[in-house]
């Protein structure tokens, strides 16, 4: 899961920052509110934590251009500010979600898994996910690259899908199981290489630039470089 976290304050970011990585989330940081709505604006986040009071623009005003553009990521407005008026302006704002400094780390890590469980589910309508000409309807469960329709079986869906909610990092075959396989999974097999293999017989193998990556000794990543 990727999370874009617009926070000006350095030990309040990297504090969060810490946490949700230890957690195994990916996270981003933006420590003003012009640069965090250009990144929100600009890429694909699971959820969004945004303070309200930010150098540039105001963590309002940066809801305000994300929602002009976006309906459907979570956002957590994480501030000070936290009287009833405040909170109203938020919510009327578009946030899903608000949490008053100080706070407990976690409860804000209860906040971020009910807001990203809630994206992953039925809630979340028509979220495309991309990475080069590959493209990934979730509502339309319908996969195509270089314009090309892909036909994967439900479980081929599935961990692509995963692989790219994750693009950019390396996902073990541990973390694969736990997101695709559930309690069907026997550690001791091979299936998950298997399943990587037909993946990539289907999306890679007929075009020019190779997508999904072994990082040996550690699992498979998404991403366009060969690093």
């Amino acid at each position: 899961m990727k999370i874009l976290l617009v926070e000006d304050e350095p030990k309040v970011s990297a504090f969060i920052r810490k946490g949700l990585e230890e957690e195994h989330f990916d996270v981003e940081v933006a420590y003003d509110g012009t640069f965090g709505a250009r990144l929100a604006l600009g890429h694909s986040f699971d959820l969004i934590i945004l303070d309200v009071i930010l150098p540039g623009m105001s963590g309002f005003e940066v809801l305000k251009t994300i929602r002009q553009r976006d309906q459907d990521v979570p956002v957590l407005m994480l501030t000070a500010l936290g009287t009833t008026t405040d909170k109203l302006e938020g919510f009327n704002a578009g946030a899903d979600d608000y949490l008053v400094k100080p706070f407990d780390f976690p409860e804000l890590l209860a906040r971020v898994r009910a807001l990203t469980r809630r994206r992953g589910g039925h809630g979340v309508k028509g979220a495309t996910l991309t990475l080069a000409d590959l493209t990934l309807d979730t509502a339309a469960k319908t996969v195509t690259r270089a314009g090309q329709p892909l036909k994967l079986t439900a479980r081929e869906f599935a961990l692509l899908e995963l692989l790219l909610r994750n693009q950019g990092r390396v996902l073990s075959r541990a973390e694969i199981a736990e997101h695709s396989w559930e309690d069907s999974f026997d550690a001791g097999s091979n299936v998950i290489d298997v399943y990587v293999n037909y993946l990539r017989n289907k999306v890679d193998k007929p075009f020019p630039t190779k997508l999904i990556h072994t990082v040996v000794g550690m699992g498979y990543v998404m991403r366009e470089d060969e690093r």
